[in-house]
């Protein structure tokens, strides 16, 4: 009998900490039924492109990734199938030949920052957490990241800020907040959001996926808790 997969999104802002709580989650739960997938590897390949022009790209518009793809290996993972993530080369703004294979995992985590704009994406996930970090905080971390792990300088992080970060944020990362389950304030080191999540996620382990997030006719303490976050912290209506 296939079991179910539970797809979990993590969305918000760059730097915003959705990979530190993606991480954290993980290695704390200590479990080999979750896995990571990141939305950068689907960024499109752009080997056809000079590389001087792939750099004038506006990577934090939608139409820079390709989520069909990301869709329908969500969709293989969903149905037992094997997937072959794309590995993303940010030196040379393309795809690598090899691929990274996923299969076999009770849990799918997804981060990214435009997770939640793709529709047909998004009604795919059972929980949607949006981290709602401030924008200063937010651009620390990626000056800090593309400096250390992508080779930038940090004039050319800056005017790409300026240029498009900000402005992608405003017109399509912070409206998409909107479709969250879950906001979590004060970033991927939020103890109480880690908590709650790691305790739900265990107990979707231990019943292989059968249970909703947060069921508001429950009466467990798990429940409870769960509620009770989503109360506080969850969307608006």
């Amino acid at each position: 009998m296939k079991k179910n997969i539970i797809i979990i999104g993590i969305a918000g802002a760059s730097g915003s900490g959705k990979s530190l709580l993606s991480k954290t989650i993980v290695d704390e739960l200590g479990s080999k039924e979750v896995v990571v997938i990141s939305e950068d590897s689907y960024y499109k390949d752009l080997d056809h492109l000079p590389l001087r022009e792939r750099a004038k790209v506006n990577f934090d518009h939608p139409d820079s990734l390709d989520h069909r793809l990301m869709s329908e290996q969500i969709r293989q993972l969903q149905q037992g199938k094997t997937a072959q993530i794309p590995i993303y080369d940010f030196s040379t703004h393309s795809r690598k030949q090899e691929t990274r294979e996923v299969s076999g995992h009770t849990i799918v985590v997804l981060e990214g920052i435009l997770l939640f704009v793709d529709e047909a994406l998004r009604n795919q996930m059972d929980i949607r957490i949006f981290m709602d970090t401030p924008p200063d905080i937010s651009l620390l971390r990626r000056i800090q990241r593309d400096i250390q792990e992508r080779g930038r300088s940090l004039e050319s992080v800056l005017e790409q800020y300026e240029t498009t970060v900000r402005p992608m944020y405003l017109q399509f990362i912070e409206p998409s907040k909107r479709h969250a389950d879950i906001i979590v304030p004060h970033g991927g080191k939020n103890r109480i959001a880690i908590e709650v999540i790691k305790a739900k996620m265990r107990e979707m382990l231990e019943t292989n996926g059968s249970e909703k997030f947060c069921d508001p006719t429950g009466s467990g303490w798990k429940n409870k808790i769960c509620n009770f976050f989503r109360l506080m912290f969850g969307r608006k209506s």
